[in-house]
């Protein structure tokens, strides 16, 4: 299976690290800077599931890229733009788009541009990070990801990239509900993103304020009441594991929104991951008066950042 990977930061580089490990024939699309990281060093991925370390085929955005069968998506979502014109010239006859992106705004996007048809729907719960150097390093050993067809026309070729993913160490899915599967997990990072951006820290640091747990459980119910109106109502196991996730007192996990706002980064992705599950909220006719000033804070962030 000839695969190409639009980057090869945190996520993209690990997944087509695995997917190299798996047998696919792997190209990445990358930029000047990190193109001579990896010529320098080759792609560097350290876990505790396998460390991987070795040269790789990557081309720069602005030339020709070769033909596809799949084409993993994991940008930050406010460069989707950007990205469909570089993975466009990529997608011949029966190539699929699997993305590895948060929030439902950024299927919306695609959709557009390549028709439901060509987008598979993709999971990933992963916590990576990219070193100044270059290095792709994977914390802890959690390595959840789902395939699933959101067209009857993907069945073939998602079970055969979830076949191949499963080479590889970690959990793989392959999801008859991949919709469902989709809005679960941006009703965690949402809630999430809500939780330790507005407050500023990671979840256990905001359950030991006064209020914290009593806020951290609003912003649960604020964007669980809007899958629930979208007809994507939490299933049990989602639910038990967002208040895993968000309201462990000894947590250190924060959003990768609350991280980029610590290292002053210019972009966040607030739109798509806060500001899309509020206008679906008011759409509704749902009250959330959480998220609003938590999109409000992040709205006053960007701007002052832009600038």
């Amino acid at each position: 299976m000839k695969v190409l990977v639009l980057g090869a930061g945190a996520i993209g580089g690990y997944y087509g690290a695995r997917l190299i490990e798996a047998g696919a024939e792997v190209t990445f699309v990358v930029r000047q800077g990190r193109e001579r990281q990896i010529k320098a060093s080759g792609l560097v991925v350290k876990s505790q599931l396998g460390d991987f370390s070795q040269p790789v085929d990557t081309v720069l955005a602005g030339q020709t890229r070769p033909a596809a069968d799949i084409v993993l998506l994991a940008c930050k979502a406010y460069d989707l733009d950007d990205a469909c014109d570089a993975i466009a010239p990529s997608l011949g006859d029966g190539a699929l788009v699997y993305p590895l992106l948060n929030g439902m705004l950024t299927y919306d996007l695609l959709d557009q541009r390549f028709g439901r048809q060509s987008v598979l729907g993709g999971v990933a719960y992963i916590a990576t990070t990219l070193t100044p150097e270059g290095h792709i390093e994977h914390m802890g050993t959690n390595d959840s990801v789902i395939v699933g067809a959101r067209h009857p026309s993907q069945q073939m070729q998602g079970r055969a990239l979830h076949d191949l993913l499963q080479r590889s160490k970690g959990t793989r899915s392959w999801s008859e509900e991949i919709e469902q599967d989709l809005w679960e997990k941006w009703v965690m990072v949402a809630a999430g993103g809500i939780i330790t951006c507005l407050m500023r820290g990671v979840i256990g640091d905001v359950l030991k304020s006064d209020d914290g747990e009593r806020l951290a459980r609003q912003a649960i119910a604020e964007c669980s009441a809007v899958a629930k109106a979208a007809s994507f109502e939490l299933r049990p196991n989602a639910v038990a594991a967002a208040n895993r996730i968000l309201l462990d007192v000894n947590s250190r996990w924060g959003s990768s929104m609350m991280r980029d706002i610590e290292q002053s980064a210019r972009k966040i992705e607030a739109d798509q991951i806060v500001g899309d599950m509020l206008r679906r909220a008011a759409a509704f006719g749902i009250d959330a008066p959480l998220m609003r000033a938590a999109y409000c804070h992040l709205q006053v962030y960007e701007r002052r950042h832009a600038q």
